[in-house]
C-alpha cells in the first residue's frame, strides 16, 4: 500500500471538520437525554432526532447543510482510512479487521448525511423506520433470523471493542500529547476514555435489540441510538443509567471535539 502524496493537507482539514461535526451531534444527543433521564423528558433522541432539532432553529437549514458537509467530510476520512491506509493498519488479519470498522463507519455516517439532505428537502422520515425496514427484508430472507442475529452480534462486539480501546495505549497514540498541557492531556485522556465506554455500552444495547429481534422475528425490535437510550430509560433504575451515558455521550461528544484538534493524522 503506497503513502499518499505528501500535499494533502485537505485530508487532515476535512478530517478535523468531520470529527468536529460528528462532536456536535452527539453532543445534542447526550442533552435531549438528560431530560429523560430526569424524568421530565418525553423520549430519548437519537442521531436523526438530533439533525431534527437543528433544522427546527432559527437557520436550521443552514445549520443542516453545515452538519450534511461534515457528515460528508468524516465519512471521506473513514473511507481514506479503510482504503487508502494513511495510518498503515496493512494486510495481514489482525489489521483487516480495523480498516473493515472504518469502511462501516464511513457507510453509516454517509448514510446520516444523506438523511441530512432528504430532511433539509422536506422528505425525511422517521428515525427509526429504515432500520426496522431492512430488518424486516432479512428477517424475510432464508436463515433471515440467523443473519439478523449474527448482524445484532456483530454490533454487540462493536459496542465491547469501543471500551476495551478506550484503555489500550492505541487510545493515547490518537492524540498529539505534545502540544497539551500535562493538566489537558489527563482530563483529555479521562473525558475520552469515559465518553467511548458510554457510546459502547450505547452500542451493546442496540446490539442485544437486534439479537431479540432475531429471536422474536420481529423488526419493530430493530433500533438505533435513540431506541437504545429510550429501552435502558424502561428498565429497572434504567433512568439512573440512562442519566450516566447522556453525560458519557456529552463526554463522548467534548472527546471528538479535542480529536478535531489534537488527532494524529497521518496522511
Amino acid at each position: 500500500m503506497q503513502k499518499l502524496n505528501t500535499d494533502n493537507s485537505w485530508i487532515e482539514q476535512i478530517a478535523r471538520f468531520g470529527y468536529a461535526i460528528k462532536g456536535v451531534v452527539y453532543l445534542i444527543v447526550g442533552l435531549l437525554a438528560m431530560p429523560v433521564a430526569l424524568g421530565i423528558g418525553d423520549e430519548a433522541a437519537g442521531t436523526n432526532d438530533a439533525l431534527q432539532l437543528i433544522m427546527r432553529q432559527p437557520l436550521g437549514k443552514f445549520l443542516l447543510i453545515v452538519v450534511a458537509v461534515g457528515l460528508v467530510s468524516y465519512a471521506v476520512w473513514r473511507f481514506i482510512q479503510a482504503f487508502v491506509d494513511p495510518e498503515h493498519q496493512g494486510s495481514q488479519a489482525k489489521r483487516v479487521v480495523p480498516r473493515l470498522g472504518y469502511a462501516i463507519s464511513g457507510t453509516s455516517y454517509a448514510g446520516l448525511a444523506v438523511t441530512a439532505i432528504q430532511i433539509i428537502a422536506g422528505t425525511g422520515s422517521h428515525s427509526s423506520s429504515w432500520r426496522q425496514d431492512w430488518a424486516a427484508r432479512l428477517l424475510a430472507q432464508p436463515f433471515g433470523q440467523w443473519l439478523l442475529g449474527i448482524v445484532g452480534v456483530v454490533v454487540l462486539g462493536i459496542g465491547v471493542s469501543f471500551a476495551y480501546v478506550a484503555f489500550t495505549p492505541k487510545f493515547r497514540q490518537r492524540l498529539q500529547l505534545t502540544k497539551m498541557s500535562t493538566a489537558g492531556v489527563k482530563w483529555a485522556i479521562g473525558i475520552g476514555r469515559f465518553g467511548v465506554t458510554a457510546r459502547g455500552v450505547a452500542f451493546g444495547v442496540i446490539g442485544l435489540l437486534l439479537i431479540q429481534a432475531a429471536v422474536q422475528s420481529d423488526p419493530d425490535e430493530a433500533t438505533g441510538l435513540g431506541g437504545a437510550l429510550q429501552t435502558l430509560a424502561e428498565e429497572p433504575f434504567g433512568r439512573m443509567l440512562l442519566g450516566i451515558i447522556a453525560i458519557g455521550l456529552v463526554a463522548y461528544a467534548i472527546h471528538l471535539l479535542i480529536l478535531a484538534r489534537y488527532r494524529r493524522i497521518r496522511i
